[in-house]
């Protein structure tokens, strides 16, 4: 068993309702990678099944990078999870993933997680909360951005 990969993965938000038994098993299927600022992960309307979460570093979501309308739409940074959705249902990529600093992050494939569902469905069980708890999360903070934007907007309950 790879320790680094252990280790990644049981400090991460992915394993938090797994024990060390299941973080082992989940961990010899996940990849460690380490990317160069500038370097990307996923280009933008691709498909890419892989769950990536931050280990240390950041990247940016990018929509048409490297043109002249590069637009940076996210900062995503340790602890964060990209490329949950597409892991989940395959849709295309809406925008690039790029490592804005040097960058390491550890990749799940839904392949090899499906892997998992006959012998290990608790492990599959609780990785798939995992990711809907950092959408949810995600959804509420959007909305919660989107509640400010109309305060501020039509300067509702006095605060602008």
């Amino acid at each position: 068993m790879n320790d680094v990969r252990f280790e990644v993965l049981s400090q991460s938000k992915l394993a938090v309702e797994l024990n060390p038994e299941q973080c082992q098993v989940l961990a010899s299927l996940i990849e460690v990678h380490d990317y160069q600022e500038g370097e990307v992960l996923v280009h933008e309307r691709t498909t890419d099944e892989n769950l990536h979460v931050i280990v240390k570093g950041s990247l940016g979501v990018i929509k048409h990078a490297g043109t002249p309308e590069q637009t940076l739409l996210n900062t995503l940074i340790h602890g964060d999870f990209a490329g949950e959705l597409g892991f989940m249902d395959g849709a295309e990529r809406y925008a690039s993933l790029i490592a804005l600093a040097p960058t390491q992050t550890f990749t799940l494939s839904r392949r090899r997680l499906e892997t998992l569902l006959e012998k290990e469905p608790r492990i599959v069980y609780n990785v798939m909360r995992a990711i809907l708890r950092a959408v949810h999360q995600i959804q509420y903070r959007q909305s919660m951005q989107q509640a400010e934007l109309t305060n501020y907007l039509y300067k509702q309950q006095g605060r602008y």
